[in-house]
């Protein structure tokens, strides 16, 4: 799977390339990350990507023409804009870019790119939250490792990223390691049983109920079994 990223501050990219699971993935051949300069794409001497907005306001708009050429000379993908007008950024919206072949990011800055860009290139927007960043390199990066870390092998065990919290609709259940007792906090005993169809069952248990509790609005959409639904039924949480 391949990443592209369209921004003015391409070392911002830097340490997604040097260290954690998207850097092995892409030394391991499984992904390619290409970061691109929007300034290399301007027309003008100074190498010029934003200018006043018609019709006056303060801050600067991200010109048209280093975009669209930029998209066009690095080639075709799905396009996504990182945008707090956008939908939002979920698990289920990124196991539907892994099925992408190639996300080419396009990196915002200041008060956002020419409408013009939205009208030629019907990127998919997105928008990690319901706040303001400094710009959409942030953004891009955290979605590309979301997305990422889906790649089949990239993650050395594939079970750790069925595991996560949100993979099927759930928060994640508690973990422990050594020791077992830690500052007189033990570890339940159940883990320690070695009866792996309890432990199953507890694991379960213990997600249903921090996403009852602390993210009742997953419930609705989360795929849950015969057996989910009566162990919330059994808390008094469905």
């Amino acid at each position: 799977m391949r990443f592209d990223f369209i921004t003015i501050f391409p070392r911002m990219f830097d340490p997604l390339l040097a260290e954690g699971v998207i850097a092995r993935g892409v030394k391991q051949g499984l992904l390619e990350i290409r970061v691109w300069d929007l300034r290399d794409f301007a027309s003008d001497r100074h190498r010029s990507t934003d200018d006043e907005a018609y019709g006056g306001g303060p801050g600067m708009v991200m010109l048209g023409e280093p975009v669209l050429r930029a998209v066009e000379e690095i080639g075709a993908g799905h396009i996504v804009m990182t945008s707090p007008q956008g939908r939002p950024f979920t698990q289920a919206v990124a196991n539907e870019l892994r099925d992408k072949q190639r996300l080419v990011f396009l990196c915002g800055r200041y008060e956002g790119f020419d409408h013009r860009v939205h009208e030629a290139l019907r990127p998919d927007e997105i928008s990690i939250g319901d706040f303001v960043v400094s710009g959409g390199e942030l953004p891009a990066m955290l979605m590309a490792d979301a997305v990422g870390r889906l790649v089949e092998g990239v993650v050395g065990n594939a079970g750790s990223v069925e595991e996560d919290s949100f993979f099927r609709g759930l928060l994640d259940y508690p973990h422990y390691t050594r020791p077992e007792e830690l500052r007189g906090m033990r570890v339940p005993d159940i883990l320690l049983s070695g009866h792996h169809e309890n432990i199953r069952k507890w694991r379960k248990e213990q997600a249903l109920r921090a996403t009852a509790e602390k993210r009742p609005d997953l419930l609705e959409t989360a795929e849950l079994d015969d057996e989910a639904r009566e162990i919330l039924r059994r808390l008094g949480k469905f």
